[in-house]
């Protein structure tokens, strides 16, 4: 025994393996009959006796149980009815098929009517024909693949092996045609045969049979079995199912009852459905000759009956597949439709489907000989079985797609469930949470567990808990805003880190009903946001997440509460006492304001817009009150449920926009209540939320701006926004400026929309793109950050919204500071300029972008009383084509494609993608074509810069000619649609409306507009009619001083106020702070302080008593009356004009700008064209931003317009801001010093109130041309025609640019009246004059020396001044040379020596400059020293100050270059 222990282990072979063996009995060959006989297995499957679940025929109905049997043994017979059913292809007239199954006798019979076997000997084989085909293995009438044949045999075994694996094997046939019938019998497992009995038949007598008696022995069987019988019964069965109505089948003498593939069906059904309190049902289907299909349910397990050419392929196979496949596509598209979140797979369909299939396939192919398995491929079948629509709708209704639903449902609620909480004492791994001392523990019932917005907010409550202490409350904060679970997919809700915490938090548990609290962690949970519209969302969401998975919880008293915060306090001192009062919402704070009136003034205000404003001792005095504060949800009743749902759930879209549409302003929820109903929070406080959301969301159809940009552009005209300033520092401007609550970045992103000029952006951009604004390689994706890029208002942009609409629109007020109006009105409208996209709550809208001078010609048309021609999408750059497609009652759909060009046989050049199809995104796609299996295209080139599109694509021939057939746009992927079908906007009176067309969305602007055109015209004629009168009063004033009438110097301020208010002087009022900022544009005056009515009325007069001692001439009044006759004539023209004629010339110079844009993107794109000639793009060069407009010549024919440089070169702006500061000269003695109250004032007076209105009129008398360059510091003076000036001035003035600068915000006023011809200064002895001490300048050039000197200039009076013409002419200085006059402002008077030195014209003395006040000199103070460099261009600084009064050193104002 040791010694055996010691052997290794042996293999078999080892053990197996004997001495005594010859090599002759270890390697034998075996005949075809030895090998079948001894390796069964092989040919017709096990022989051993299983046990399998499967269907019977068994008391006259099928039974689906599990039965023993032996499959080489269900086989045998199998191959033998197979061959009957065969010979109904063979011979289509068979209608008959008898089978005998004798299991007493052990004899099987199997008879059928179809053609007999030929009864003749085979002239190769020498032996008949009948015993060739079943006493011969391997022969076969099926072995010609070249012939399409449907039937079961293949291979050339099949009934061989019935007669080997039979004790007794017996043919009988009968051969009509050659009236013979044979006999022939065959024993032994075929080892033995009879010679076979030939006799006589009738003519037409045709039939076979086949009885064997199955050799038991050889499956380990003593008789036949129940269970196998029963199964052999259920395969005749499936005979008559295959055959149908044509072929009667008997079983053992007796019919079977089954007459059509829909019968055999039924058997299935019926049992099926037999413990059912509905049946199953049935959609069958007859495709085709060969194909029959009928589906039914099933219960999560995939079943299939299928046969091919008879053969019943119990495992299915590839036919099965075909069938299943398209059945489960549609269906799942269909599940997936009605619930996107369902997330079902085509395989999840499969389970729940019952297919049955009888089909005919050509030379069909099994995975072996048992024929369990099709393996055949689809493209071989020979026949196509495509379901018709109409059977997969039914298919769909029949219940499988509610199925499906609910698995998903199951499937995911099962999921979830592996995320639930428990009520544990403590939990572990959850960031951020402050957990309450006794959450989870026996009095976890009395626990809080405050959910903040964010980590600020839990700060407040954590400062709060101090007071409430920590054992009873714990505090969690919510990163933003939790996730819609009504809407989300299974996928979305597991991954939710947020949800799953909060579940553990609380100890929630899937599907769970609760009535009381005792089983979670926390008895209460109290939301505390932020009191604004967003806070009010994230409530929502909370209610919302509860009532999707625990409803009931919602019912349970005092579990959900909320914890409110003011949104706005006001406090006031009285006897030394605070007193305060707290606002929860703002119609509530509102109606306190509107009920004190004028007694608000002693109350301090703060807003609290988030609870991070409020401080930690506030935070503590909110949680001693904590009873006020906390304020409770009440379940009311399934009311409360629907609008929850109606809030939130998508198939409540129609009802949510009927919600919105009654939305009434001024609705609030009432904090005083202890107790809030659910529907109350939702239809009072929610939807405040939802109109908040699809304001932001949807524009306006008047200037199609969303908040967001008009605030934007509100900013951008406040403060006259024509330097350049960077991204994010103008976003903090406006900001602070027009109470922008949202994020930094969001800001940033839109005013960087706003500037984009790319391909698909925006047909005119209101902002210049200054630095990389992104481009049409990403759409815009690829911007810098905001602290790198610039931007500034385009020129064409004051063009668009005109600034003497400004002051007629209607101001939002908020935090009791003047906002962005409601609206703009544009002269065109800016919605279908620019397009818009939007997803709002309850609507969405999408507008494509239109051509401005199609809406320019139409709203010309409109005005001429026309009907408007059809507009169409226009995108600016764009080059490929738009076409119109479809058009329904909803709107017009659109193609817009790009442009391909077949460069030759194996190329294609694409220089143009569609709309919003970005370069990037094509590339990548052009990539995966060319990494995936099926490529066709072999590789690509890309030529593509910042503005254009270029790739070359490479091909073979083939391809490209298969590219061609299938369509080189739809291959490329190089069309996109665009529909007119979701215009929804917010019309004038802010309410959402849905336009079908553009031309309606034009229609109803038009009306709009022309209301305006009616109310500018109105309010100007108003502005001056004042101004005329104020005109008249100063003419009065000054008379009656200059004759004595009125003493104005010694006398108390009081008594000449009496003394004017007696001669009738009509009071003028100065503009309160509020006024002021509502017109965009105007200065900032918000460190003003309010005026009493007092002291109101005591500065009424102060537009007269404020001139200057210098007006008090009768040259000013003469001066007065001749700008008094100059008005009264615009007015008159004005009131000549109608609107329309206002509106036309808007137009007029609105194409005059788009002309200049056009040409800008013209040169860009010539310049482009020659870089990529030069072989690439030579380096990124940006689009040309928008030029400005060409300073007009000043002629007698023609009024100069304003006009100012829109930029100026960064390396002048540095050098400007360098500047030493001046200081300025004393003011004439006994003058006050002005505050910068008083400075404001005085530039009301002086310029009569409207500082623009008259330069604006002056080119036509009304016109109203926009004053895009208000406070401009160089005024470019063109020669007249045909005049040139010397090339050495021209040099001099090029290489010495002279910049004033200008304390405040002025502007430059020119008119015909204003324009002065200089008087030559008599000749100096010595030139030049002295030069102001000053660092060395470079040498000046000779044309300087020319210029006669100003020596001994001092101050005079108006009547010094002012020459005869007569003078002015024998000076010999050309009369057409003349020099532009700076209107006075408060600040500073800007030099005329600019303008003179500018012009080109040989220096001469400078006339004074006359203002309404006072007269000056201009002060030349030479820069600070600065390193020179090689191209550096040397610049002169002009200062002026308005009081100066002192004597001027005698040397010229100018220094001498």
């Amino acid at each position: 025994m040791v010694a055996d222990s010691k052997l290794p282990l042996q293999s078999s072979n080892n053990v197996n393996t004997k001495a005594s063996k010859t090599i002759e009995e270890t390697y034998q060959k075996k005949t075809q009959l030895e090998h079948i006989l001894l390796r069964p297995d092989t040919y017709i499957g096990s022989i051993e006796q299983h046990t399998q679940r499967l269907w019977v025929y068994e008391n006259d109905e099928m039974v689906h149980r599990d039965i023993k049997y032996v499959p080489g043994l269900y086989k045998i017979f199998d191959e033998i009815l197979v061959n009957a059913a065969d010979n109904k292809q063979r011979d289509p007239s068979m209608d008959s098929i008898k089978v005998v199954i004798d299991a007493e006798q052990n004899l099987i019979s199997v008879y059928n009517n179809g053609d007999g076997v030929p009864v003749e000997i085979h002239q190769e084989e020498k032996v008949y024909v009948p015993e060739l085909i079943f006493g011969h293995l391997l022969t076969s009438s099926n072995y010609d693949d070249n012939v399409k044949k449907t039937t079961g045999g293949r291979n050339g075994y099949g009934a061989k092996l019935t007669n080997i694996f039979s004790t007794e094997f017996v043919i009988e046939t009968a051969d009509g045609k050659r009236q013979k019938k044979y006999k022939q019998v065959f024993k032994n497992n075929m080892g033995n045969k009879t010679e076979p009995v030939i006799t006589k038949c009738k003519e037409g007598e045709n039939w076979t049979r086949v009885t064997f008696k199955p050799d038991l022995a050889k499956f380990n069987m003593t008789h036949l079995e129940d269970d196998v019988v029963a199964l052999m019964r259920k395969r005749v069965f499936d005979l008559a199912g295959c055959l149908g109505k044509t072929v009667k089948v008997e079983l053992n003498g007796k019919r079977i009852a089954v007459k059509s593939f829909l019968d055999y069906v039924n058997l299935y059904l019926s049992a099926a459905s037999k413990n059912k309190s509905e049946p199953l049902p049935r959609i069958s289907e007859k495709v085709n000759a060969r194909w029959e299909v009928c589906v039914s349910l099933s219960e999560g397990q995939f079943q299939q009956v299928s046969f091919v050419n008879s053969i019943a392929t119990i495992k299915g196979g590839t036919h099965v597949d075909y069938v299943t496949n398209q059945i489960s596509n549609y269906v799942m598209n269909a599940v997936n439709k009605k619930n996107k979140n369902a997330n079902v797979k085509a395989h999840n369909v499969k389970n729940h489907l019952w297919v049955f299939v009888n089909a005919l396939i050509d030379n069909p192919a099994f995975d072996s000989q048992t024929k369990e398995t099709l393996t055949l491929r689809q493209s071989s079948f020979g026949s196509k079985c495509e379901l018709p629509e109409d059977f997969l709708k039914k298919v769909a209704k029949s219940g499988v797609v509610d199925n499906l639903l609910q698995w998903a449902e199951f499937k995911h609620s099962k999921d979830l469930k592996k995320t639930d909480g428990t009520k544990s004492g403590s939990i572990r791994g959850i960031p951020k949470l402050d957990d309450a001392n006794e959450a989870g523990g026996r009095n976890s019932d009395k626990c809080t567990l405050i959910l903040t917005e964010g980590d600020s907010a839990k700060s407040l409550a954590v400062a709060g808990l101090s007071v409430v202490g920590r054992n009873h409350y714990g505090v969690y904060p919510l990163r933003g805003k939790l996730l819609n679970v009504r809407e989300a997919s299974h996928k979305q809700l597991m991954e939710n880190a947020e949800i799953q915490n909060l579940k553990r938090i609380l100890g929630l548990q899937q599907n769970k009903e609760y009535t009381d609290v005792k089983s979670l962690r926390y008895g209460h949970l109290m939301i505390m946001t932020d009191q604004d519209h967003d806070g009010s969302h994230i409530k929502g969401l909370l209610i919302n997440f509860i009532h999707s998975f625990w409803p009931s919880l919602l019912k349970v008293k005092s579990f959900m509460v909320e914890f409110i915060t003011p949104i706005v306090k006001a406090t006031r001192k009285v006897n030394k006492q605070e007193e305060e009062l707290c606002f929860y919402t703002m119609p509530e704070y509102q109606a306190w304001k509107e009920s004190l009136g004028n007694n608000a003034k002693s109350w301090k205000i703060k807003y609290y817009k988030g609870l991070g404003t409020s401080t930690g001792p506030e935070g503590k005095k909110y949680f001693k009150d904590i009873d006020k504060h906390m304020k409770e949800f009440v379940w009311e009743g399934d009311r409360d449920g629907d609008a929850i749902e109606l809030a939130f759930s998508k198939k409540k879209i129609e009802a949510r926009k009927n919600w919105l549409r009654q939305f009434e302003p001024g609705t609030h929820l009432d904090h005083n209540d202890k107790l809030i109903n659910y529907s109350d929070f939702i239809n009072k406080e929610l939807i405040l939320f939802s109109m908040a959301d699809l304001q932001r969301s949807i524009p306006s159809m008047v200037d199609g701006l969303k908040p967001g940009q008009r605030k934007i552009l509100f900013c951008a005209f406040k403060r006259n926004f024509v330097h350049e300033a960077k991204v994010s520092q103008f976003s903090g401007y406006v900001s602070e400026h027009s109470a922008y609550h949202h994020g930094e970045q969001s800001l940033c992103s839109t005013i960087v929309g706003m500037a984009q000029d790319f391909v698909g952006s925006n047909n005119i951009n209101l902002l210049r793109p200054g630095g990389q604004f992104g481009t049409r390689n990403q759409g815009g994706k690829d911007a810098a950050s905001a602290r790198y890029i610039f931007t500034n208002l385009t020129t064409i942009t004051r063009y668009l919204f005109r600034k003497d609409d400004d002051g007629l629109l209607d101001y939002l007020n908020e935090d009791g500071q003047s906002i962005e109006p409601s609206w703009y009105v544009p002269v065109i409208p800016m919605v279908l300029v620019n397009g818009s996209e939007g997803i709002g709550t309850g609507w969405s809208s999408y507008i494509p972008n239109y051509n401005p001078r199609d809406i320019v010609a139409n709203v010309r048309r409109l005005l001429n009383g026309e009907p408007m021609e059809p507009m169409h999408p226009w995108y600016r750059g764009f080059k490929g084509t738009i076409e119109k497609t479809a058009s329904k009652e909803s709107g017009v759909t659109y193609t817009i494609s790009g442009i391909v060009e077949e460069v030759d046989e194996t190329t294609l050049k694409i220089t143009e993608l569609p709309i919003r199809r970005w370069t990037q995104d094509y590339k990548e796609f052009l990539e995966s074509i060319i990494t995936a299996n099926d490529s066709f295209i072999k590789e690509f080139k890309q030529y593509s810069d910042d503005r254009t599109v270029h790739f070359e694509v490479f091909m073979t021939e083939e391809n490209m000619m298969l590219a061609k057939q299938e369509g080189l746009m739809k291959k490329f992927k190089l069309t996109t649609t665009v529909s007119t079908s979701n215009m929804h906007l917010f019309d004038s009176r802010g309410m959402i409306k849905k336009y079908d067309t553009p031309e309606e969305i034009l229609d109803e602007f038009y009306h709009l507009r022309l209301e305006f055109y009616e109310k500018r015209r109105k309010h100007m004629l108003d502005t001056l009619e004042l101004e005329l009168l104020k005109m008249d009063n100063k003419v009065r004033f000054i008379l009656d001083v200059v004759k004595g009438n009125i003493i104005v110097n010694n006398r108390k301020r009081a008594d000449l106020f009496l003394e004017l208010q007696e001669k009738g002087f009509t009071p003028f009022p100065k503009k309160t702070k509020a006024v002021e900022v509502a017109v965009a544009g105007d200065i900032d005056h918000e460190g003003e302080p309010e005026l009493s009515p007092e002291a109101t009325r005591a500065s009424d007069y102060d537009y007269l008593l404020s001139m200057a001692i210098g007006t008090l001439t009768l040259e000013k009044v003469q001066e007065l009356c001749s700008d008094r006759d100059k008005l009264e004539h615009e007015v008159e023209e004005l009131r000549k004009h109608t609107p329309k004629s206002l509106w036309l010339k808007d137009l007029e110079e609105l194409e005059k700008q788009l002309d200049e844009q056009d040409q800008a993107d013209l040169e860009a794109e010539e310049e482009n064209s020659k870089n990529r000639a030069k072989g690439g793009v030579a380096g990124k060069k940006a689009r040309r931003p928008v030029a400005p407009k060409n300073p007009k010549k000043v002629n007698k024919k023609d009024d100069p317009q304003v006009s100012e440089a829109s930029e100026i070169s960064s390396t002048t702006a540095m050098e400007a801001e360098n500047v030493p500061a001046v200081v300025k000269p004393k003011g004439r003695a006994g003058a006050k010093k002005k505050t910068k109250k008083d400075d404001s004032d005085d530039d009301d007076d002086n310029d009569f109130d409207i500082p623009d209105l008259r330069e604006r009129l002056a080119k036509h008398n009304i016109d109203s041309s926009p004053d895009n360059s208000a406070d401009m510091e160089t005024e470019l003076f063109q020669e007249p025609a045909g005049k040139k000036g010397p090339a050495k001035r021209a040099a001099a003035t090029k290489k010495n640019p002279v910049i004033s600068l200008s304390e405040s915000i002025g502007e430059i006023n020119i008119s015909d009246g204003e324009l002065e011809v200089v008087e030559p200064a008599p000749a100096a002895t010595k030139k030049g004059g002295r030069k102001p001490a000053a660092p060395k300048a470079s040498k000046p050039p000779a044309a300087a020396k020319k210029r006669g000197p100003a020596a001994g200039k001092q101050q005079k009076l108006l009547t010094q001044m002012l020459k005869p013409a007569a003078e002015a002419e024998g000076s010999g200085i050309s009369p057409e040379k003349k020099v532009r006059k700076m209107r006075a402002s408060p600040f500073n008077k800007k030099s005329g020596s600019v303008l003179g030195k500018t012009s080109g014209s040989s220096l001469s003395s400078m006339p004074e400059i006359d203002s309404d006040e006072d007269e000056e000199v201009a002060v030349v103070v030479e820069p600070r020293a600065r390193p020179q460099r090689a191209n550096r261009t040397k610049t002169t600084y002009v200062v002026s100050d308005s009081e100066t009064e002192e004597e001027v050193n005698d040397d010229s104002d100018f220094e001498e270059d």
